[in-house]
């Protein structure tokens, strides 16, 4: 099984783009037999984060998420063509995909609970891949979970993009948190107080600089809604 993330970027759009997406279009995706699917959509329920970076222009309103047998089949194809006639660009990435915590999974088409923060990653020029993916995955983690208030965390890892001049990026990063944490940097860290709050900021600057997270990253702040999982669940 290989995971596909597409990204759609596009000037301002409204919320009725954003149920577009995850109604129809969403319904079209599925219908191509594709075994897993995840929409992430920049809403008004998220719109107006915080923690909203952006680099991209036009900056990126939705990234949709496919699971597949074969990343260079007809089915991934079809996705990225019917995505692509719903923005200005749609960029498609395939990853691997590690989980160091699992976000919560709703019922299919269901809205999941809080605030789900996309990072576009770029590894800078002057580390080598070896040392980004260990100061990134093996330091980084275990800091990122300590410091945050995150109920899940993805990381994707690209290797490699699959459409034309799509940006170049190093890794999609999904982040789980309350959704009180859209206007609440205390709620985003976890903090108990303002003290609180200035450590675990400082500790994640520290360890982000590290592997170059601490500058030209994009955050896409999203409602998620999975559709359909690849994976059984375990009992």
């Amino acid at each position: 099984m290989e995971k596909v993330m597409i990204t759609l970027r596009s000037d301002e759009v409204d919320d009725a783009w954003c149920e577009r997406l995850r109604g129809e279009v969403s319904a079209e995706l599925l219908a191509t037999g594709v075994p897993g699917l995840a929409v992430n959509v920049r809403d008004a329920v998220v719109r107006d984060s915080l923690m909203t970076l952006t680099t991209l222009d036009p900056p990126v309103m939705a990234v949709v998420s496919v699971w597949t047998q074969q990343y260079y089949g007809g089915q991934v194809a079809a996705v990225v063509e019917r995505l692509a006639r719903e923005c200005a660009e749609a960029a498609a990435y395939l990853v691997t995909e590690s989980v160091p915590l699992a976000p919560p999974t709703p019922s299919p088409g269901e809205r999941a609970a809080g605030l789900v923060n996309v990072a576009l990653l770029r590894r800078p020029a002057e580390l080598d891949e070896a040392s980004w993916l260990e100061r990134w995955h093996v330091d980084h983690t275990p800091v990122a979970l300590a410091t945050q208030a995150t109920s899940g965390y993805v990381q994707n890892t690209v290797v490699r993009a699959l459409t034309p001049a799509a940006p170049e990026l190093s890794a999609l990063v999904e982040e789980t948190f309350p959704l009180d944490a859209v206007s609440d940097l205390r709620a985003f860290f976890g903090a108990a107080d303002d003290a609180d709050l200035g450590d675990r900021m400082r500790r994640m600057l520290a360890s982000t600089g590290r592997f170059g997270a601490d500058r030209d990253v994009d955050t896409v702040p999203s409602s998620r809604y999975v559709f359909r999982t690849p994976f059984a669940p375990t009992t």
